[in-house]
């Protein structure tokens, strides 16, 4: 129950919101808005060059690099969804959200982030079939079936998403709504609604366990089958080839996830909502620069791929400028 709140009260839904965000001090804030800026860039240009070099290169019309692209997409997606705004009040001064805007972040936010878990699964799979059924992979793995796990990946998330949604638009809220964040997060607003929310805490705990525990052990699952199938092999330069194939996705499921686990026990465990949030920039900020620097510095063919690509950019550019 918000503390200013009294029972004979009218409950009504607010019109805006107020973003707290990382530090309240006016000399961090150009600091803070230069380095998520430059952050925000390098995540827009990597995923975005992943995407083209996958695009452009036929070397890499394969199912993994399809997902790929798939995961720079969403990554994409997964920043543009916070970061933007948060750099709009760093630079304005302002902390405020409209309603409007703060159920688009809490409807888009949960969609991308299952849509990350979701496709690392899938990735996981397709490491799978090509290690454990080498022949019959472009059988099992087909442009079909690529498509269509891509589009159920979405569509889950996106009833993931819509369940967010539905929860946090019945909320009812007091005047001047402060969220100690630099989003708009559904347990921050369940904690700040006038309205019983008991319900809702115990139901979004449980579709995180579902969406988020059901792709970690289908991850778990496909890598158990994977290294037994690898310790069978009888040369160590099939394992090391085998192994060398995993070590870019097994980096991004591990950062991921380790993120998100550290986000999660922070706020357990921690009782200020402002630590909450800057633990909360690993995950937002930080996993979505470093994925696209984790496949093209691990993987020889992206990096052939990008070079090929810059090269041409190169010739197309000395050849209109001259």
């Amino acid at each position: 129950m918000c503390p200013i709140c009294i029972e004979s009260q009218n409950r009504t839904h607010a019109t805006e919101f107020l973003l707290l965000g990382l530090s309240d001090d006016p000399e961090l804030q150009p600091l803070l808005f230069g380095l998520f800026l430059s952050m925000y860039l390098v995540t827009m240009l990597g995923n975005l060059l992943i995407i083209l070099a996958v695009i452009s290169d036929s070397h890499l019309h394969t199912p993994m690099y399809f997902f790929l692209s798939n995961l720079s997409l969403a990554d994409i997606s997964f920043s543009t969804t916070t970061v933007p705004k948060m750099l709009l009040n760093l630079q304005t001064h302002s902390k405020s959200i409209t309603h409007a805007g703060c159920l688009t972040q809490v409807t888009l936010f949960p969609l991308f982030t299952c849509m990350d878990s979701l496709l690392l699964a899938v990735m996981a799979y397709d490491r799978l079939v090509a290690i454990c059924q080498p022949l019959h992979y472009l059988v099992i793995m087909s442009p079909h079936i690529c498509g269509l796990l891509v589009l159920l990946s979405f569509f889950i998330s996106l009833l993931v998403s819509q369940l967010h949604y539905l929860m946090v638009s019945q909320l009812s809220f007091c005047a001047d709504v402060e969220i100690p964040h630099f989003l708009c997060e559904p347990s921050q607003l369940f904690n700040l609604a006038c309205s019983d929310t008991s319900t809702n805490d115990i139901l979004i705990y449980f579709i995180g366990a579902i969406f988020g525990g059901v792709p970690l052990s289908g991850i778990f699952f496909s890598y158990y089958r994977i290294v037994s199938s690898i310790l069978r092999m009888p040369s160590s330069g099939s394992k090391y080839k085998a192994f060398s194939t995993c070590g870019s996705h097994l980096s991004v499921v591990c950062l991921f996830y380790g993120t998100g686990l550290g986000v999660y026990l922070s706020s357990a465990v921690s009782s200020s909502p402002r630590k909450d949030a800057v633990v909360s920039v690993m995950y937002t900020v930080v996993t979505p620069i470093l994925n696209p620097f984790i496949y093209s510095l691990r993987n020889r063919d992206i990096k052939n791929a990008l070079w090929r690509m810059i090269r041409i950019s190169l010739y197309l550019c000395y050849h209109f400028c001259s």
